[in-house]
């Protein structure tokens, strides 16, 4: 097929969204020719240097920026959602002009990955894919009690951005002019059903390359002597890490520690809250470190404990579970997808009780279970094996891509049968 993929963030070697961009399209040109529609700045050198090296004769990019304000993406926070629906705006014209020449079978908006915010190319007469796509995760209301001030101002602006996005009459016409949306998570599935979304599928924007899940698989078993847990990411508030230090503490396990790698605005918060807790000694905050250094710390842990509140991804869960390790996580977005009961625990997030319940008795039985941590960590690397690897998950994408031109072809065969027989009744 001719695929018109759109990909605002595409670059090779990195993690989040960039790297969400690359891996698809990357994986999608095994299967199909494909065009690429994204930005220079940095990433048109390094996808040049990525393609010198491993060529591929099948992917070909289309580079442009905005005529103004074309750095206006370096600005800041705001400044960047407003460059970046501008250029999709500007992707529907550069689309509608390499439509007239290429003639595309399917068109995907691949990146950014958000629900609230339109993809003008769904406006081209072909059968369009959106996603995947997150943002539909809200923090439960009874967990934000324990927000701070700014904590819970940041919530309430994103709720607000959200809706006010839901309610743009171009992300309802992308949802309903969607042949088939991928949805990141649950709760943004749900969020598209109501835009008026027909054919959804849950779809993890998490995956890993063949070489990281090869390089995780090698990390050793640690010594049972000291149970290690270990969060790692961007210490904010809605990251739950005080949910995780909280449930250290009732755990009260000898020889226990719990390592925390990363940084953020709420170090501070989280120090402070371990001395509070009278754990202090048992936590240990690394900071932010170096890749490798990273992943020497990670094989010196049992558990991962992520209890986040809303998170489209939580790529952290997939890797761990690569490296051997269970997962304690929120039944909440991205690491619901992720995580199984047979390869970690899923704590229900209804109250913060029952929450706080459900991650101290997983650190529990993780302690004085040796042997549910090795069969866990087992099944953990069968399932990325099986479902995150980026190889199998552009699979998928060929397939979800065959669907829905069979689909496309069938429902035209259906208006040419039901006009033929609109005639032949006219006669």
């Amino acid at each position: 097929m001719k695929i018109l993929i759109s990909a605002y963030s595409c670059e090779p070697g990195r993690g989040s969204e960039p790297g969400i961009g690359w891996n698809i399209v990357r994986e999608v040109a095994k299967y199909h020719q494909v065009w690429v529609l994204t930005r220079p700045d940095e990433s048109s050198e390094v996808i040049a240097a990525e393609l010198e090296k491993n060529p591929c004769p099948n992917l070909h990019f289309i580079y442009f920026t905005l005529p103004i304000f074309a750095g206006s993406w370096r600005w800041g926070n705001g400044a960047i959602h407003l460059h970046y629906y501008l250029w999709q705006i500007q992707a529907y014209f550069v689309a509608k002009k390499l439509q007239r020449q290429i003639g595309f079978d399917i068109v995907h908006h691949a990146t950014f990955g958000r629900h609230s915010t339109p993809s003008f190319i769904s406006l081209l007469s072909v059968p369009f894919i959106w996603g995947p796509v997150g943002g539909g995760e809200t923090a439960p209301k009874p967990f934000w009690k324990d927000f701070s001030f700014r904590g819970r101002v940041y919530e309430i602006s994103r709720d607000l951005l959200r809706r006010l996005g839901e309610i743009d009459p171009f992300v309802t016409f992308t949802a309903r002019r969607s042949a088939l949306a991928l949805a990141a998570t649950e709760e943004t599935a749900q969020r598209l059903r109501l835009l008026g979304a027909k054919n959804i599928q849950i779809f993890s924007n998490a995956g890993l390359p063949k070489a990281d899940i090869a390089r995780l698989s090698e990390f050793s078993q640690p010594d049972n002597n000291n149970i290690r847990y270990v969060s790692i990411g961007r210490l904010l508030h809605w990251k739950g890490l005080h949910l995780g230090l909280r449930a250290f503490a009732l755990a009260d396990i000898d020889n226990a520690e719990y390592w925390i790698i990363g940084d953020g605005q709420e170090r501070e918060n989280l120090s402070e809250l371990a001395k509070e807790l009278n754990i202090a000694d048992k936590v240990k905050f690394w900071g932010i470190l170096p890749r490798e250094e990273t992943l020497n710390k990670l094989e010196m842990c049992h558990a991962l404990v992520h209890p986040s509140l809303h998170d489209s991804g939580g790529w952290v869960c997939a890797e761990m579970m690569a490296a051997g390790r269970p997962v304690i996580c929120l039944d909440l977005g991205g690491p619901a997808v992720q995580v199984t009961k047979e390869t970690g625990y899923k704590i229900p997030a209804n109250t913060l009780e029952q929450s706080l319940d459900g991650l101290t008795k997983a650190m529990v039985h993780l302690a004085s279970n040796p042997k549910t941590v090795q069969i866990m960590g087992k099944n953990g690397q069968a399932r990325v094996s099986d479902v995150f690897d980026w190889e199998v998950k552009g699979k998928t994408l060929a397939r979800f891509y065959t669907e829905v031109l069979n689909q496309q072809t069938e429902s035209e065969l259906v208006d040419i049968d039901t006009a033929n027989l609109s005639s032949t009744c006219e006669k």
